[in-house]
């Protein structure tokens, strides 16, 4: 599987306050990142994949939710993960 304990366990360390973190706001926005970058590289290679197409839409929409609401709680911390994973906004 692409997605693994160690690889999630190095997200969390990279983007959340340590590797047991799992439910800050910036940990989930970036494990989203990296599950969005690979359903997209997926769906240039199986256009046709609407499961996948459907998933890929509702993750961005779980992370657009996450990034408002960090941006609402403190802007700062949002401003700072959106510049580390270099996200359009």
């Amino acid at each position: 599987m692409y997605l693994d304990k160690e690889k999630k366990k190095e997200i969390f360390t990279k983007h959340g306050k340590n590797a047991e973190d799992t439910g800050s706001a910036e940990g989930q926005i970036a494990l989203f990142s990296y599950r969005i970058a690979h359903l997209t590289e997926h769906l240039k290679k199986n256009r046709k994949d609407y499961g996948t197409q459907r998933a890929l839409q509702l993750l961005v929409g779980k992370r657009r939710s996450l990034l408002d609401y960090l941006k609402a709680k403190d802007i700062e911390r949002y401003r700072a993960i959106v510049k580390e994973l270099g996200l359009r906004r």
